[in-house]
């Protein structure tokens, strides 16, 4: 059964759910399409969303197995602009969006959480960027997010190893503003988008944009630097390489070209 996202609106507080359990809500092109539609149609009596995932995951990122079965009209170039003018959407809608982050928070999933405004997990939360390990680059913007939240010494470990962090760590680091219990998880951003909902509409719209100007030009020129390395990546001669190596099981020889 094919994933699916949904939108679910309590008064002036709109739900998104990723709902792909079975593959603890990996996202695949229809899926995607999904989302875009929701924040494009967003309804403008929402004062607060919410994004938190079905099951035991907010989302393990793209569904690894869907990638190559969608024959596409697009260039390369021409699906990661769609991608980006999707999620970029975050930014043109006044209600802030609060991500509910529970069992694998991973690659461009991880990535468009960090594009929102909170983000709050769940015990034995685990976040990763794997993208090198499949010989590509992240590609969402979360890069420059988190490198303005944590430096580059984490940046670079999490983006050049693709290793796994903590939902403590994240805490340490200000990634996530705070980590509950996970049978606790939904009331507490439940109530939090409440606390907001409750504040002057205008209050709440003037401060964010003020936050968003601190970060969001710097946020928008990374992803233009995304766009344009990945869009080489997947024309280079190592990726070919990393391809046909894992296609004949056998030990890559990159050349870095």
């Amino acid at each position: 059964m094919a994933g699916s996202v949904r939108i679910d609106i309590d008064g002036t507080i709109a739900t998104i759910t990723n709902d792909n359990p079975d593959k603890h809500n990996a996202f695949d092109d229809d899926m995607d399409a999904q989302l875009f539609e929701i924040l494009a149609n967003m309804a403008s009596t929402v004062r607060v969303i919410i994004w938190r995932g079905d099951g035991k995951s907010f989302s393990s990122g793209r569904d690894v197995a869907s990638i190559g079965t969608n024959v596409s009209p697009l260039s390369h170039h021409e699906l990661m602009r769609r991608g980006h003018r999707g999620i970029q959407q975050l930014w043109n809608i006044d209600a802030p969006v609060i991500v509910a982050c529970k069992g694998w928070v991973m690659g461009g999933s991880f990535q468009r959480a960090l594009l929102c405004d909170i983000r709050v997990a769940a015990e034995g939360t685990r976040f990763r960027l794997p993208e090198t390990t499949y010989g590509v680059i992240p590609d969402t913007g979360g890069i420059a997010v988190l490198h303005q939240i944590c430096g580059p010494g984490v940046v670079s470990d999490m983006v050049l190893t693709g290793r796994v962090m903590t939902a403590a760590e994240a805490l340490d680091l200000g990634i996530v503003s705070r980590v509950v219990a996970e049978d606790d998880l939904d009331d507490t951003v439940r109530e939090m988008a409440r606390q907001i909902a409750a504040a002057p509409a205008v209050t709440i719209k003037l401060a964010r944009t003020v936050i968003r100007h601190l970060s969001q030009p710097q946020v928008r020129a990374s992803m233009d630097d995304e766009m344009i390395y990945q869009t080489f990546l997947n024309r280079s001669d190592d990726f070919a390489e990393f391809r046909a190596a894992r296609t004949e099981n056998r030990s890559p020889d990159y050349t870095g070209s």
